[in-house]
């Protein structure tokens, strides 16, 4: 026996870094969208479906910048493929992001005190934009390891 790993074992490893990879910066990027919603709407005092795109759209910028430079490296190798895809997908996302906002606005309201924690009020939008983008991120998994698959399956072609 050796010390070192199989293809194999190497292969998993990667595999396993860069899921991690992909989920902090989903954390990250989740983090950085709540808090301009929360700008843009408390702070700046815009409607819940006008902040909501506006911080979509920096989460979506600051994702795809650290996707391409520390998740998937070689995302560069197609640089237009996963651009394409990524704008694609983003899109979409930001349609279902935004719609379910609506659908959630309609049956829970926005404005009600879920609960305070020191200072911090949490109100139902936010408890909103946290489902609406479970649902969103869940769809994005799905969509993307499906095109993946197909991709594959086809030999690199769509």
């Amino acid at each position: 026996m050796t010390d070192h790993p199989s293809s194999d074992e190497t292969r998993r490893l990667g595999g396993i870094l860069e899921a991690a990879r992909f989920v902090i910066t989903g954390g990250v990027c989740f983090a950085v969208e709540f808090v301009f919603l929360v700008l843009f709407r408390d702070g700046l005092g815009l409607d819940t479906l006008v902040a909501t795109p506006l911080a979509f759209l920096i989460s979506v910028a600051l994702n795809y910048l650290l996707c391409v430079k520390w998740v998937f490296h070689a995302a560069g190798k197609n640089r237009h493929g996963a651009q394409a895809g990524f704008l694609l997908t983003s899109v979409i996302g930001l349609f279902l992001n935004e719609g379910l906002m609506l659908l959630f606005r309609v049956l829970f309201g926005e404005d009600a005190v879920v609960f305070t924690v020191f200072s911090f009020t949490v109100t139902m939008y936010m408890v909103n934009k946290t489902l609406a983008t479970l649902i969103v991120m869940v769809w994005n998994y799905f969509t993307k390891r499906m095109i993946l698959k197909k991709k594959l399956d086809n030999g690199g072609a769509l």
